[in-house]
């Protein structure tokens, strides 16, 4: 996450995070022959947000759509170049040597050079490449077949002998007619076979030998052999296990089916002689031209090699100045250009504090682009509602980037990512409150904070790069864990006697396991957090639990408070009296009558050591308002207090309803009286006042419509104080379940484990618990926490008075550039 440009200049005021920056609408009137200077030392500036002139045009309409397509054409070739050096296992130097004196002509001219040489080596690489892996081949071709020849013919001469010798020892009148029939035929009568050789891929050997029995009706004899290592593929160029065959048939017919059956599996055939003699003279020409073949590719791959480093040295300057480029046309596309087509016209938002840096920047390009007349700079007034720009630095942008995934505030509107910084960590604290988590989450976080610098720089995977970016909300979360873990007297669930004994211990034996039966106070009160005796045992619900929920009750009421004192804060700027007495006051009535006033009971409770039941006290107020209270008085003259807070509340209910649709009904009507006569002004005053009146004064009044939303809008506060007040209980109940979860895996695993004084089971036992300890507690509770605070600060904090119907401030920048796929 960027810093929101708030480092930007030496003469910005200090950050507001409240209020977004004061904005203006902006029109600058470019000499064309300094346009290009000024848009770019504008994208260097990056405080200005262009508005497109020329929404009517497409893209192929604009004035400068040749520039952009020539840009987008080197930005192409230069995506090839990134592909070559990522296949050949270079990458580009991080390093960028920026020179002002490079001509995009010169770089387009040398980049077509330079693809074009890439071009004809990958082709000569691959044609020799080629040829050496069908030499290679060829070569194992030569040697496996010719074992096959020889050792047919030796055992073809061997059988040959036998039968001879056979014919003349046994040679009788007993001899068969048709043995000496088939000796005395005629040789030249003889059938001749032929034979193809070659190399499939081994996972085809079976197929292949069954189609080709198939398709000649066993009419073939194949012999195949095993290739020890896999060979280089000539076709794919892939390293693919393969058997050497050779097939013997007879006929054309037969051999022309052997073909299309090789060609159909893939099977490269090489040309083989019977010859013994020329097999051995094959086989030393085939091994002198790889010798050959093999110096030559690797001259080949050398020089590749030295090309792409020249071009990886020079990657990013020249990927930067090309998206920097095609950035400046895209801009230039978004102007008007005047009639005279002398200048170009453009409008644009920027903040107020920035008008000093953008005249300067105007005259820089009118002075190094040789113009002779200077760019014109005016602030428009306006009617259109400003974006809304947060300056951020890289602390606070991951803070306002939780807010803007909910909704961009509306321009000046309360900001409620100032508050974010405090209470987004607090309230994970308060579920993940451990501090023996919490140190563990600080030390994970703290790696991500010293590498900051080496890690921006790199790509991240998705998980990392989401952390990597919340790097500081979480180590702000984990502060705070360790600080509500200290309140809580935590340490992966145990607690510790840190800041001094505890001030309970028990009267007999009888109490040892007890949390409150039994103890007596025997010292001081614990100096710091919550009494180790506190915490109880297994069997009891300790006083910790209700500690907890009450404090979930109490952060979620002054939460909610602060919300509604936004909103009064929003009205108040924004001049809207109405919001203020229809609804901020009675808003406040109506919460703080029911709610503030159980906030002030579990203060009362607290202070006096009361047993009073606050459950019934809160149901019988609305039940039995006027019956006595008995032993739930916490203080005189609370039925009485009582009975007017619950007035209050009722009477708050009609308030919010009823006053604000008839009141906005009159001044509506007083203001389209008042319109029927208007004093006569100067044509650009007449000009504002239409637009103004087409906008807003014209627009028809449906009070049943303004009715329904109020109504809609009360039944929605009155229902969300209840049900928002409900919702804070989830801190209380994640806390509770982050604390059981983790004693489960101390007493069940980590004890257990120690208890059988058995060295093996202690060690798995501790393996265990680190990876529960880490992928439970410190990865899915995280999980878990996070998307609880961020749904109280969503739904129960902002819906008190944060729209986020804005849109963000989005400035031309270079600084955010990102990778185009084009």
């Amino acid at each position: 996450m960027g810093d929101g440009g708030g480092d930007r200049g030496g003469c910005c005021p200090p950050m507001d995070l409240f209020r977004s920056e004061p904005m203006q609408l902006v029109q600058l009137i470019i000499p064309i022959e300094s346009a290009h200077h000024t848009i770019s030392y504008l994208g260097d500036l990056g405080l200005i947000q262009f508005k497109d002139l020329n929404v009517e045009k497409s893209p192929f309409q604009r004035t400068y759509a040749a520039q952009i397509k020539k840009c987008a054409e080197m930005a192409r070739k230069l995506r090839f170049f990134k592909e070559q050096m990522s296949k050949a296992g270079l990458s580009p130097s991080a390093k960028i040597m920026m020179r002002d004196d490079i001509d995009m002509d010169d770089l387009e001219v040398k980049l077509g050079e330079l693809e074009a040489e890439l071009v004809e080596i990958n082709a000569n690489g691959e044609k020799l490449q080629r040829a050496y892996s069908e030499l290679a081949e060829y070569k194992l071709v030569l040697h496996k077949a010719g074992e096959f020849f020889y050792s047919t013919r030796s055992s073809a001469t061997a059988q040959q002998r036998e039968i001879e010798a056979h014919s003349i020892s046994e040679e009788s009148v007993d001899t068969p007619l048709l043995l000496e029939q088939e000796m005395s035929t005629d040789l030249s009568k003889q059938v001749k076979l032929g034979f193809l050789a070659g190399l499939v891929p081994r996972v085809k050997s079976m197929a292949f030998e069954r189609i080709l029995f198939r398709a000649t009706r066993g009419n073939v004899f194949l012999r195949q052999s095993a290739v020890e290592d896999p060979v280089t593929d000539p076709v794919s160029g892939e390293k693919i296990e393969k058997n050497v065959f050779v097939v013997f048939y007879s006929g054309e017919k037969v051999k022309n089916k052997i073909l299309k059956i090789c060609d159909a599996f893939g099977a490269n055939r090489y040309s083989f002689p019977e010859d013994l003699g020329k097999q051995a003279q094959m086989i030393t020409e085939v091994s002198g031209r790889l010798s050959e073949l093999k110096t030559t590719v690797d001259v080949g791959l050398l020089h590749r090699g030295n090309l792409l480093q020249t071009i990886g040295d020079q990657f990013e300057q020249w990927n930067l100045l090309v998206r920097k480029e095609k950035s400046i046309y895209h801009t230039l596309n978004m102007l008007s250009i005047d009639v005279t087509k002398k200048c170009l016209v453009a409008e644009g938002w920027s903040p107020t504090f920035a008008t000093k840096q953008i005249q300067d920047a105007l005259q820089r390009a009118t002075f190094d682009s040789n113009s002779q007349v200077g760019a014109i700079f005016q602030v428009l007034h306006t009617i259109e509602s400003p974006p809304t720009y947060f300056r951020t630095n890289k602390f606070t942008s991951a803070f306002q980037e939780i807010v803007d995934a909910y909704g961009v505030a509306k321009y000046q509107e309360a900001n409620p990512g100032v508050f974010t910084i405090v209470t987004f960590p607090f309230l994970f604290a308060v579920m993940f409150g451990d501090w023996g988590h919490g140190l563990c989450l600080l030390l994970a976080t703290l790696f991500f904070i010293i590498r900051e610098k080496k890690l921006s720089n790199q790509k991240l995977g998705d998980i990392t790069e989401m952390t990597f970016g919340g790097r500081y909300v979480i180590m702000m979360m984990a502060l705070f864990s360790i600080y509500t873990g200290l309140i809580y007297n935590e340490f992966f669930s145990v607690p510790f006697e840190l800041f001094g004994p505890s001030a309970y211990a028990c009267r007999d034996l009888s109490c040892r396991d007890a949390s409150t039966a039994g103890l007596i106070k025997v010292r001081r009160t614990y100096p710091f957090g919550v009494d180790p005796a506190w915490h109880g045992s297994r069997s009891e619900l300790p006083f910790l639990n209700s500690l907890k929920m009450k404090m979930s009750i109490l952060i979620g009421v002054a939460q909610m408070n602060l919300g509604i004192i936004l909103s009064y804060f929003n009205a108040k700027f924004f001049q809207n009296s109405l919001n203020i007495w229809f609804q901020f006051v009675p808003q406040m009535i109506f919460l703080n009558s029911l709610f503030g006033y159980l906030s002030v009971l579990i203060i009362v409770k607290w202070c006096t050591g009361s047993q009073a039941d606050l459950y019934h006290i809160m149901i019988y107020m609305f039940l039995s308002p006027t019956d006595d209270l008995g032993e739930n008085q916490l203080f005189i003259g609370q039925k009485t207090a009582q009975i007017v807070l619950l007035l209050l509340a009722l009477v708050a209910v009609p308030w919010m309803l009823l006053p604000k649709p008839f009141l906005m009904k009159k001044q509506h009507e007083e203001r389209h009286q008042s319109q029927l006569y208007v004093p006569l002004q100067s044509t650009e005053d007449s000009f504002q006042l239409d637009t103004s009146h087409d906008s807003h004064d014209h627009e028809e009044f449906e009070f049943g419509e303004v009715f329904v939303h109020q109504l809609i809008h009360t039944i929605e506060f009155v229902l969300g104080a209840v049900s928002n007040t409900a919702s804070y209980l989830r801190l209380w109940a994640l806390s509770l379940a982050h604390s059981e979860l983790s004693s489960v895996f101390y007493e069940k695993v980590l004890l257990l484990a120690w208890g059988f004084n058995n060295v093996i089971i202690l060690i798995v036992g501790i393996i265990v618990f680190i990876c529960a300890t880490i992928g439970v507690l410190l990865v899915m509770e995280t999980l878990s926490a996070f998307l609880h605070a961020l749904r109280l600060h969503w739904v129960e904090f902002q819906n008190k008075f944060y729209e986020g119907d804005g849109y963000k401030f989005c400035p031309f920048s270079f600084a955010l550039l990102s990778e185009e796929d084009d």
